[in-house]
């Protein structure tokens, strides 16, 4: 009796298997929460790599998605990525199979997601959602096609100064209220790129309507993703904000399209990396930044760039807020080392009502001698340096102590600042293409006695 009562058991138990759906996660033993020291969570009884997910069970029942930052004496330390009202000790904790993905669609364009990857437009569920890995996957540098081909962004100081280059990681660098998100948008609505992706990392959340509706435009919605974790998201979840913008960009970049990728801004991402450094316990080295930050810049930035030769894209903007207006920010610092140029915006310029405020002497675009033609790049270095020659000797020109005839350099910095001031300016709703900026340039300089001569 026992015996057939075990046979039908077991034959009852393959029936019910041959039912389940193949693709159901394993099941993981779990654990409960111990105690929530700041922002961390540490659990003990189950067993999970750094960057697992698990799930957080309220007392409400809700489900509080976290992931794995480090462990210790054999606890869990867990980084929670939505509101913990309602976790109670002893909350259980079940580990999930896999690591945080996020998603994309190739009929997303148009759309608002939050760093989750889910909808903030009120449209409905994205169609076609595919799942991509938030960490992305290495490239051979062998392998990554050069960069040989300009972008034109549609603003003339840059395309003549400072060419970007298709493919190209640019930093835009600026204190706070200097107008990096304007030039963003200008640059969004005028670039020449299949696809736009805007990753709104730590802004406030008044600036990401802002920017949607006012900055970005419906021009340039119509052809963009928009990524939105604003400041009062956790940490984790503006983390996750800036890889999910990274790997939509992946993913359009993997089907052979051209994308441009603007994040604002990555110091608001190492600051959000720093707090989840300092609550796990690592030491703070640079003006309270721990190392692994500086270890972090790299491993992002590294993603966008060119793919395969004769694949897709990505050029990317990245704002870099300067605290204070300081050059020498450990977190600006690192990113001019990592980025292929930097564009930098000058706040006394931006006073005078001077936009965009590109500083000249500051900013450079290392890509742009493998890009442009002798002759723009030559007219580029003969602007800047009689920028400088005026900019040096504004005071004494101011006081009327300057006078004509002693130095030709001078002579024609001063005859020609005043052009060079109307050619960089330009408004917001304007668009100069590449070919009309470097030909204005050329005119520009030809206006001089020294325009082409030799070392003026």
């Amino acid at each position: 009796m026992e015996a057939l009562t075990q046979e039908r058991w077991e034959s009852h138990l393959l029936q019910l298997r041959k039912r389940l759906p193949e693709t159901l996660p394993p099941l993981l033993p779990g654990g409960r929460l111990l105690r929530i020291v700041g922002l961390v969570l540490e659990a003990e009884g189950l067993s999970a790599g750094i960057g697992s997910r698990c799930q957080v069970r309220a007392a409400n029942g809700r489900a509080v998605d976290a992931e794995v930052v480090g462990f210790q004496d054999g606890r869990l330390q867990l980084m929670a990525a939505g509101d913990l009202h309602g976790v109670a000790p002893g909350a259980r904790v079940q580990p999930l199979a896999g690591e945080a993905q996020g998603v994309a669609s190739p009929t997303m364009l148009g759309r608002v997601v939050d760093g989750q990857g889910l909808p903030l437009d009120g449209k409905g569920p994205l169609a076609d959602a595919e799942p991509v890995s938030l960490t992305g996957k290495a490239i051979n540098p062998l392998n990554r096609a050069p960069i040989r081909r300009p972008l034109d962004v549609g603003v003339r100081a840059i395309n003549a100064l400072f060419t970007v280059g298709r493919g190209a990681r640019m930093g835009l660098f600026a204190g706070s209220g200097v107008g990096k998100s304007v030039l963003l948008g200008m640059m969004a609505r005028n670039t020449e790129a299949d696809v736009i992706v805007v990753g709104l990392i730590g802004e406030r959340g008044r600036e990401v309507k802002e920017f949607i509706d006012e900055i970005l435009g419906e021009e340039g919605r119509r052809r963009a993703v928009v990524v939105a974790a604003p400041a009062d998201a956790p940490a984790l979840t503006r983390i996750r904000g800036a890889h999910l913008s990274t790997a939509i960009a992946e993913y359009y970049r993997e089907r052979g399209q051209h994308v441009l990728l603007l994040m604002d801004s990555l110091t608001r991402y190492a600051m959000a990396q720093r707090e989840i450094a300092l609550a796990v316990g690592e030491p703070p080295a640079v003006r309270g930044y721990p190392p692994s930050v500086f270890a972090r810049l790299p491993a992002l930035v590294e993603r966008a760039g060119n793919g395969d030769v004769g694949g897709g894209s990505i050029t990317a903007f990245y704002t870099v807020l300067m605290e204070g207006d300081d050059q020498q920010d450990p977190i600006a610092d690192n990113a001019r080392a990592v980025l292929d140029g930097h564009i930098v915006l000058s706040r006394a310029l931006a006073e005078q009502g001077h936009y965009p405020a590109i500083d000249l002497e500051s900013s450079i675009s290392r890509v742009m001698p493998n890009i442009s033609p002798p002759r723009q790049v030559q007219a580029m270095q003969r602007l800047k340096r009689l920028y400088g020659r005026y900019r040096e000797q504004r005071d004494l020109i101011a006081v009327g102590a300057y006078a004509p005839g002693m130095d030709p350099v001078l002579d024609q910095a001063v005859q020609l600042y005043p052009q060079i001031e109307k050619f960089l300016c330009q408004n917001q709703f304007e668009s100069v293409s590449l070919a009309q900026a470097q030909q204005e340039l050329t005119s520009l300089l030809h206006g001089g006695p020294l325009a082409m001569g030799p070392e003026a």
